[in-house]
């Protein structure tokens, strides 16, 4: 008969999860999380009742490993669920912004792993600039914009009403930099936004900071690679990465010429990386 849990099975299993929700702590930096990982591995019992902490939480594990410690990410109704308005609340945004900031998080997972091969590849390593993405999404909205007008499409809906435009449209608007007085980037310029996307994986743990150039560049994560696969069949990643700019480069501002089909189009009601 297997043995009964105990309290201190179940303080070690919330134990493994407060783990997983510390995304920037590496399983080899922690003696405890490291021997937590080791028993949840090797003790089935203990790993089902981990994972049942974990769903009473309102948590997915996403894996369990060496590589990425317990990687969890929020279910829809998780009190750990990051939504878009509280978001763009974090970093001073209005509701017109919306849009843009899941933008720009959907144009980084993009961007860092252009190809099913690297999302299913463990030792893959995406790299990213700030410089890059923008130029990446301005170029997919060009090509969008195009897409607009051979259908004859309406390419200038009303600017008070940014929920009738498409996230592309507004994105295109904004000033891509834009700049204070003392040349600093300003908060609401498409860079600006970038870097505040860029900013909070970094807290979270999905990105590494690598450099200052092109606007700041980042290396991806075991955990950002495990998020990106779990979103990564949602409508908006698709109808990007069918758009044919996305290269596999180092990041920089290089991009691939769109290739020439008729079947592209931005879905309407395209989830964007964020909860409603």
């Amino acid at each position: 008969m297997a043995a009964p849990i105990t309290p201190a099975d179940a303080a070690d299993a919330a134990r493994l999860v407060a783990f997983g929700l510390q995304p920037k702590l590496q399983p080899a930096r922690d003696q405890e999380y490291a021997e937590l990982l080791r028993r949840y591995r090797e003790d089935p019992p203990f790993a089902r009742l981990a994972d049942a902490v974990a769903a009473g939480l309102g948590l997915v594990v996403l894996e369990v490993s060496p590589r990425a410690g317990m990687a969890v990410t929020a279910a829809d109704d998780s009190v750990f669920a990051v939504r878009m308005g509280d978001y763009a609340r974090r970093t001073a945004a209005d509701s017109t912004d919306r849009f843009l900031h899941g933008l720009a998080h959907l144009a980084v997972a993009a961007l860092a792993f252009p190809r099913p091969e690297d999302l299913a590849d463990d030792g893959y390593i995406g790299r990213v600039t700030v410089n890059g993405v923008d130029a990446f999404v301005r170029q997919a909205c060009h090509r969008l914009e195009e897409r607009a007008e051979e259908q004859g499409e309406n390419s200038d809906p009303a600017t008070d009403t940014p929920g009738l435009e498409a996230a592309w449209r507004i994105w295109a608007r904004r000033s891509s930099t834009g700049a204070t007085k003392d040349a600093r980037r300003l908060a609401g310029s498409t860079t600006g936004i970038i870097g505040k996307a860029v900013a909070f994986l970094t807290d979270s743990g999905f990105l590494q900071r690598t450099g200052d150039d092109s606007g700041g560049t980042y290396r991806t994560t075991a955990r950002y690679q495990l998020q990106v696969r779990d979103m990564a069949g949602g409508a908006a990643m698709a109808e990007l990465l069918e758009l044919g700019v996305v290269p596999v480069t180092d990041g920089s501002a290089t991009l691939l010429p769109p290739e020439e089909t008729d079947d592209l189009e931005l879905a309407a009601d395209a989830g964007l990386p964020f909860h409603s």
